[in-house]
């Protein structure tokens, strides 16, 4: 080690409300940094979810930095970065684990390599796949455009279309790269002192692009490293598909370009860039829609058809039906029956015929008491009603057993997913986490135990690995070896209630929490928002009288209105009660919440009742809750 730098590596580690993520990161670093002289920086921007008290408790000997604000990336890694002491520098996200033998291997490569400033490796998400972010071209105007719209999607081996993840490049390989990824971008600290730090113009994204850039202006070289691997549980997160991904990636990606290309070769890429990001949030915006209502428009264009068919059926024995029948009631009828199965979860995979025959049901009655409420001449038969309700049954019968039988996948019925888990772990381990799943929705097929050296073929849906019993080294090498079974993986971290995982790159990593989440499943979501916007209306139609009811008038009219809006709910939890209880789903802040309803307010009594709301939720329960403290709507 260079005797004017105390360590030989210092990891920087920026966190911000991922407590359970960063504890396991931790725990493979601390396992990684036996071998070699490691200094941990943790900086944390914040976070409100219990990390600081974590890592007081099980890392104190790591050096924390505790952020009033949240600075983002950029910022917080340069607060660390220039206190470190290490002759190398590595910024590790909160969401990756390395093997135990990763920052050995990585300090042997930079060592043998003093051209190298920079360094990435082999990264692999919660299935075992390999991530292209792992090694990056450079994102010139031409490698973006081909980025942008889709030839690098088409041609990801190509080297001209592909350069963007140097898909020609082996993923098994070392080679010289461009882009490092800043979920592991380990630099030579002497690199730093030459050519500067994170670029605090970014706050996310765009930051690992352009200092790698100008690790390369500076004279080093920059390499992909694949002789060693780590799980990095997000890959691109935040939802790659979504407007605002697009809208802050490519805006990063814009500002590099400013920075490095020269005025008119920016002004190219911002009006590039820019058109792209309007044409991905177009074709976003009609994704979603479409297939939303694409299953509801045939079933009402089907429906329709069967009820004019019924009309003409009568017609041929002289039954004569008004004109406002076929021009107003046949469709109002049919929108009746569509909407109601919407709201009601039928439209909800996997299918539940039952759920088609209550939403008729139930449909049904509301077109009865409408039409009872009619005047005498639009009175014109009940039969057809009935019919009609039978007939969109028959349809609704026959159209889901046609996809079960020609489609499959998530058209199937009667179909209850049933999970099989092989625990790999030693026997003592295996009964704290079988007890883990036994209580977790997740856990309904057999479970069963294998030990950390067997080699047995596994039939089972999912596989856990315990963290005591086995090294991350192994755990890793096996999601290599089964990445293409059809597994999924989850980690048990020893002395956690939690199983961390992820599915797929698109997909955060998953923690197993107990079966209390009632409130979680989309069909009591939807509810819920019907719930708040026919309230809201309420409370906005009675506004000019029940204002004066309130000693904060203007605050009781902005939380109507945002509740209207759907930027808060009218019974939920804090905001701060949502990002530390893991155990809750994610929903809006609530105007009021479950323990107001009270006089005995204490954090353990809170704790019950939230998870009490949220395992038995109703809308009955919410509108009781509303109308025993609708005088604290003005808080």
């Amino acid at each position: 080690m260079n005797s004017e730098y105390a360590y030989k590596l210092s990891v920087i580690v920026v966190n911000y409300n991922v407590e359970h993520f960063l504890d396991q990161c931790l725990r493979s670093v601390k396992q990684a940094s036996t071998s070699c002289s490691v200094e941990t920086i943790i900086v944390d921007n914040a976070s409100v979810d219990g990390s600081l008290e974590m890592l007081k408790t099980k890392y104190p000997e790591f050096t924390l930095i505790a952020n009033a604000d949240n600075l983002g990336f950029s910022k917080a890694n340069n607060q660390a970065i220039k206190v470190s002491k290490g002759e190398y520098v590595l910024l590790l996200n909160p969401d990756t684990v390395v093997a135990e033998d990763t920052f050995t291997k990585v300090i042997d490569f930079m060592d043998s390599h003093p051209e190298a400033g920079g360094l990435g490796t082999h990264m692999i998400d919660g299935k075992g796949c390999f991530l292209a972010e792992s090694k990056r071209g450079l994102p010139t105007p031409m490698v973006a455009f081909y980025k942008i719209f889709g030839f690098s999607k088409l041609f990801p081996k190509s080297k001209q279309f592909g350069q963007y993840h140097l898909g020609h490049l082996p993923d098994d390989e070392t080679n010289e790269v461009d882009i490092l990824s800043g979920a592991f971008m380990l630099m030579r600290k002497e690199a730093l002192d030459k050519v500067g730090l994170l670029d605090e113009e970014y706050f996310m994204y765009g930051e690992d692009i352009d200092l790698s850039y100008r690790i390369q202006l500076g004279g080093y070289k920059n390499y992909f490293f694949a002789d060693t691997k780590i799980i990095h549980y997000k890959g691109e997160s935040t939802k790659k598909s979504s407007v605002n991904y697009v809208l802050v990636f490519y805006k990063a990606m814009v500002i590099f370009a400013k920075n490095h290309f020269g005025k008119k070769n920016a002004f190219l890429f911002s009006t590039l860039i820019n058109f792209a990001i309007y044409l991905r949030a177009f074709f976003a915006l009609v994704s979603r829609v479409v297939s939303r209502i694409f299953l509801p428009m045939v079933d009402f264009l089907y429906i329709v058809i069967g009820l004019y068919a019924l009309t003409n059926y009568w017609k041929m024995y002289s039954i004569e039906f008004p004109s406002e029948v076929i021009k107003y009631s046949i469709p109002i009828y049919s929108i009746i029956w569509i909407v109601t199965a919407f709201i009601n979860g039928s439209y909800d995979f996997p299918a539940k015929l039952f759920k088609f025959f209550r939403s008729l049901l139930f449909a049904t009655l509301i077109i009865l008491v409408a039409y009872a409420i009619l005047p005498k001449a639009y009175q014109f038969s009940r039969l057809f009603i009935f019919a009609g309700a039978g007939w969109a049954l028959v349809y609704f019968f026959i159209s889901r057993f046609f996809l079960h039988f020609a489609i499959g996948g998530k058209f199937r019925l009667f179909t209850k997913k049933v999970n099989s888990f092989a625990v790999i772990s030693h026997q003592d381990e295996f009964h704290r986490i079988s007890s883990l799943l036994s209580q977790t929705q997740a856990s309904n097929g057999e479970i069963i135990q294998v030990g950390p050296d067997s080699q047995q073929n596994l039939a089972q849906d999912e596989i856990i690995f315990s963290a005591l019993n086995m090294p991350y080294l192994a755990i890793i090498t096996q999601m290599v070896s089964l990445k293409n079974s059809g597994h999924d993986f989850k980690i048990a971290p020893p002395d956690s209630t939690l199983l961390i995982g992820s599915n797929s790159i698109d997909t955060a990593g998953d923690l197993y929490v107990f079966n209390n989440n009632a409130l979680g499943t989309k069909e009591n979501q939807r509810k819920k928002r019907i719930f708040d916007f026919l309230l809201s209306i309420g409370f906005l139609l009675s506004l000019p009288i029940t204002v004066f009811r309130y000693a904060n008038k203007s605050k009781y009219a902005q939380n109507i209105f945002k509740t209207l809006l759907g930027k808060r709910s009218f019974v939920g939890f804090s905001d701060k009660e949502m990002k530390t209880d893991m155990r809750l789903p994610k929903m809006k802040e609530g105007l009021l919440s479950p323990a107001d309803a009270i006089e005995i307010d204490t954090p353990g009594i809170r704790e019950k009742l939230n998870v009490l709301y949220t395992r038995d939720y109703s809308m009955r329960k919410d509108l009781s809750i509303v109308l025993k403290l609708s005088g604290q709507l003005d808080k």
